[in-house]
């Protein structure tokens, strides 16, 4: 299997969409169209002031998008989960990966990147062609609090669509282990994503023991499969 770096350059000549046809050709994936009319209702859905993405999984280690500041940032109503199944990228067809999305209830701390008014239909643009290949995410506008509790900002996180096939909550954990510590795809395995979001993580002194313990088992696991 060929390779590749998640970067922008990727993102941008259509790379993402030509490792879906490649490899996964049986996943639905959502059209230009389909992906312009979903940033154009999550635009008008804005709230007032700046614009914000809320960065909980590989948005944080590798944004691929540009912004003008960045903050830690506690959303609510939502928590930082494996639970998206993925054919491609981080997995197969045969053995399909799983990264994170945010899922119903509890909390979650991560990183909120303020972008730049002028150039933010054109990041957003990029964002979407990232990560609204198949719609298993549904974009929502979520308040970004600060260690005292209080709203600073609304930003852009992507939420779990729990409708979606790709939806693989509840997972017992030693599938979540095994899948993880096997699973690769097109753009690195899936235990090289948990542990780089381990590690930005606690770059940003932000503390996920769950993460943490995930992240010691699948490692263990793979030293057993070595």
């Amino acid at each position: 299997m060929k390779m590749h770096l998640l970067t922008r350059e990727l993102i941008e000549s259509g790379g993402i969409d030509a490792i879906v046809a490649r490899d996964a050709p049986s996943l639905p994936v959502l059209t230009e169209a389909e992906r312009a009319a979903s940033l154009r209702a999550t635009l008008d859905a804005r709230p007032a002031g700046d614009a914000w993405l809320f960065a909980y999984g590989s948005l944080i280690w590798n944004p691929t998008i540009r912004s003008v500041e960045h903050r830690t940032a506690r959303i609510e109503g939502w928590h930082r989960a494996f639970c998206l199944s993925t054919p491609l990228g981080r997995g197969t067809v045969e053995n399909p990966g799983l990264t994170l999305a945010l899922d119903e209830g509890g909390f979650c701390d991560g990183v909120a990147l303020r972008l730049a008014e002028d150039a933010l239909e054109g990041e957003l643009t990029l964002l979407w062609r990232r990560e609204m290949l198949s719609g298993a995410y549904v974009p929502r506008w979520v308040d970004l609090l600060d260690a005292e509790g209080t709203r600073f900002g609304g930003a852009i996180a992507f939420t779990i669509n729990r409708d979606s096939r790709q939806y693989a909550g509840g997972l017992p954990g030693e599938e979540t282990v095994r899948r993880l510590a096997t699973a690769c795809g097109a753009i690195g395995s899936a235990a090289d994503y948990l542990f780089a979001t381990c590690e930005g993580l606690r770059d940003h002194g932000i503390p996920d023991p769950v993460l943490e313990d995930l992240a010691a088992r699948v490692a263990a696991a793979r030293d057993t499969d070595a």
